[in-house]
């Protein structure tokens, strides 16, 4: 009877390739995550043969802060504003309206001009900068 003990070899592990592939994973996916617009939704949105997808127009005005009012980058006096506007959509009916404002203006301003769409039947959206 063998009273011994056994003696086990010594096992190790080396673990060096598995740190790079694991370093390498890390930086894949910051690069990825950083690439990648944090704003968007991802949907999966249904399919449809007989439907066909209407692309929304947009029109952007502007209201510099000297009250100059801008519509697709043509100047036009308040007054024709709401006669320009119009005629886009006329040409759209599923009209946006992208408003760029300049934050020292009154915020009247940027009331009108919402007046303006409401009476139109028109979506107006206020277009912001990212807090930094």
């Amino acid at each position: 009877m063998n009273l011994r003990k056994r003696q086990r070899p010594h096992v190790e592990v080396h673990t060096s390739a598995l740190n790079d592939i694991m370093f390498f994973l890390l930086l894949f996916f910051l690069l990825a995550s950083a690439v990648v617009n944090p704003n968007v939704v991802k949907l999966f949105l249904p399919r449809s043969s007989s439907g066909q997808a209407s692309p929304q127009k947009t029109i952007n005005v502007s209201i510099t802060k000297d009250l100059q009012y801008f519509v697709e980058k043509e100047q036009v006096p308040f007054a024709g504003l709401e006669q320009k506007i119009a005629t886009f959509q006329q040409a759209n009916p599923d009209l946006t309206v992208i408003l760029y404002a300049d934050n020292s203006i009154a915020i009247q301003n940027v009331v009108s001009l919402t007046d303006i769409a409401n009476k139109l039947k028109i979506k107006l959206v206020l277009a912001t900068e990212p807090q930094k």
